[in-house]
């Protein structure tokens, strides 16, 4: 598997979306319902969308602790979104020709060539109206990537060196300095959104919070004066949050 080889040919750390869910599901809820929020489809998520946000979040607040330190593979869905904005990570899209894919998937999980099919069309059906439901993008546009790699005239070795052979490129290969910083705040930002997710007197709420050099900005609504105060109490009792903005909290007015 490649991200296997980019492991071993880079010396980094391999994390899957299973090994994030058991660390996000350490606040409290079960690892199968943060990886429904990740793999149902809009129709779920609908349903339960204060669930989804929660879960979401938790799950994004896990990825960024696992992956702040550098030299790490992360495979699975939606990464290179929940980690938007981090200029350390190198987005690496696979593709193959059908006939590929479904050889792939019977070796995989032992299915006929009929139910490969089945397997491949919903996998991709469910992941292209869960990032248009949550994202608003085509999570085939190329656009979305550093590097969309074609395993129709490669084998995986191969493409491995391609992608170890950029990551090496990068600017952030080294992992110090401003890059570092930059994925800390990344891990910052998250863990107050994930916190203020959990927390009994602000979970019904949702927020965009953002974080430099640990000033740490929270964006949303609010529908009593109290629930300011207690977003103050358990984003300050973050680790690395050094100040904090309110002030594009919105509040309600007063009749």
């Amino acid at each position: 598997m490649l991200a296997e080889c980019l492991g071993a040919t880079l010396g980094y750390r391999c994390v899957d979306r299973d090994v994030v869910a058991e660390r996000a599901a350490a606040s409290g809820i079960s690892q199968e319902e943060v990886l429904d929020a990740l793999l149902k489809p809009p129709s779920f998520l609908e349903r339960f969308k204060n669930k989804r946000y929660q879960y979401l979040a938790l799950f994004q607040a896990a990825l960024a602790e696992e992956v702040k330190t550098g030299k790490v593979v992360y495979h699975g869905h939606a990464g290179h979104l929940l980690l938007k904005g981090a200029a350390p990570v190198l987005k690496v899209r696979i593709i193959a020709p059908m006939e590929k894919r479904i050889t792939m998937v019977q070796q995989r999980l032992k299915l006929n060539n009929h139910e490969a099919v089945t397997h491949i069309h919903k996998v991709d059906h469910d992941r292209r109206r869960w990032t248009h439901f949550l994202y608003g993008v085509d999570w085939e546009d190329p656009a979305l990537y550093d590097l969309v790699i074609n395993l129709d005239a490669m084998d995986v070795p191969e493409a491995c060196e391609i992608v170890a052979t950029a990551a090496r490129q990068q600017r952030c290969f080294s992992f110090a300095g401003e890059c570092l910083a930059q994925m800390e705040d990344l891990a910052v930002g998250s863990r107050v959104r994930a916190n203020l997710a959990i927390n009994p007197a602000t979970s019904h709420l949702e927020f965009e919070v953002t974080s430099r050099q640990g000033r740490v900005t929270v964006q949303g609504r609010v529908t009593a004066l109290e629930e300011l105060e207690e977003i103050k109490r358990v984003a300050q009792a973050v680790p690395g949050v050094v100040e904090l903005d309110l002030s594009q909290v919105v509040i309600p007015s007063r009749a």
